[in-house]
């Protein structure tokens, strides 16, 4: 299993694919590409640092262009982003977007619209896999937020049949949305009936098992994410480990 540590030195010899990636606990943009190469069984050397304190910015520059996480390395070439990583193996791989038209053109959009959208659903409900929060009424924003992510899943999983969000195999979209999965979980977010089925499916699938037991044995913190934590409700369960 990785390990934490300092942030990688990447070279130009260096051939083989490398996904860098962050906390299990709270790295919602390090999860998508990362569960999406586990499901497309693509290899790739998984590279894990942590959050060390909540500017990681000019650390992060000595390996990432844009001082963030992830970050995929192919031999001389460094792709970041998560949006951008994704792309860049759906030119190389089949899998990432669905055969179907329509169904490509959906996953496109929804994909799309997570990567920039969501922002109170990002800030009122943090990604911490190994709590469980009962949180607040919460902003109006928020309610939006999860009324759109409702729409998503009848919208996705009726249309295209299931039991992923654009059809019978797991695609980009699944992807994109499985932060979402983890904080549904943590925050008691209702979803409906077809939505919780696939929240359940997401949550049974292999590599995000592998992902939420790391999460859990997982034993540093930092300061500003567990503050946010804190923030958006009344903690009532942590199964992480502790020192």
């Amino acid at each position: 299993m990785p390990s934490p540590g300092k942030p990688p030195r990447i070279t130009s010899r260096e051939a083989a694919v490398k996904l860098v990636t962050a906390n299990r606990n709270y790295s919602s943009w390090s999860l998508r590409p990362w569960l999406l190469m586990k499901m497309l069984d693509l290899p790739f050397e998984d590279q894990r640092i942590e959050f060390s304190k909540p500017d990681n910015h000019d650390d992060f520059r000595e390996f990432s262009p844009n001082g963030k996480v992830p970050l995929l390395v192919d031999g001389e070439r460094r792709v970041w982003d998560s949006l951008a990583i994704s792309l860049y193996l759906a030119d190389r791989h089949d899998g990432v977007f669905p055969t179907d038209a329509d169904a490509r053109a959906w996953t496109q959009c929804v994909s799309a619209e997570m990567h920039s959208g969501f922002s109170a659903l990002r800030g009122d409900c943090t990604m911490n896999v190994g709590t469980r929060v009962r949180r607040g009424p919460g902003s109006l924003a928020l309610a939006r937020d999860i009324a759109r992510i409702f729409e998503i899943f009848e919208e996705g999983l009726s249309r295209f049949g299931g039991p992923f969000l654009a059809g019978k195999s797991f695609t980009l979209a699944d992807a994109f949305f499985a932060p979402v999965v983890y904080r549904i979980r943590t925050f008691g977010i209702t979803v409906g009936p077809l939505g919780a089925a696939w929240v359940d499916r997401m949550l049974a699938l292999p590599p995000m098992l592998e992902w939420e037991e790391q999460a859990l044995a997982e034993t540093w913190r930092e300061a500003s994410h567990e503050a946010e934590l804190a923030a958006a409700g009344s903690i009532i369960a942590d199964f992480r480990q502790k020192d």
